[in-house]
């Protein structure tokens, strides 16, 4: 942590700066890219096919898709198993730690739904 003086308009304040990311915002590059929370939710209910997955998210291109799983198995939220190798046939599902996060997922549902987001 640092301290940093602020002037803002006539008075002066010390404001204590993290140097290193906090955890809202290492939770924040987990959860918080665009697709992720939709993709974990819908694998809530269990391991999925990528394509069943992809038809579920409509407005998400395979590619994005893709390249969004990659990270989450990457982070150890979303496992990947191959099923089939012909033709290659994959499921991915949570892992525990990716479970862990949908009280988060379901959390924001309900705040955005309380105030009409």
């Amino acid at each position: 942590m640092t301290e940093i003086e602020v002037t803002v308009g006539e008075s002066r304040t010390t404001v204590t700066r993290c140097n290193e990311a906090c955890p809202i915002e290492r939770g924040m590059r987990l959860l918080g890219g665009k697709w992720t929370g939709s993709i974990l939710w819908h694998l809530k209910p269990g391991p999925q096919r990528f394509n069943a997955l992809a038809r579920e998210l409509g407005g998400a291109s395979k590619k994005m898709i893709n390249e969004r799983l990659k990270e989450l198995e990457q982070s150890g939220l979303v496992r990947r198993e191959v099923i089939s190798t012909k033709p290659i046939a994959v499921t991915y599902e949570l892992t525990d730690f990716g479970r862990s996060a949908l009280g988060i997922l379901e959390s924001l549902r309900d705040w955005c739904e309380g105030h009409g987001v």
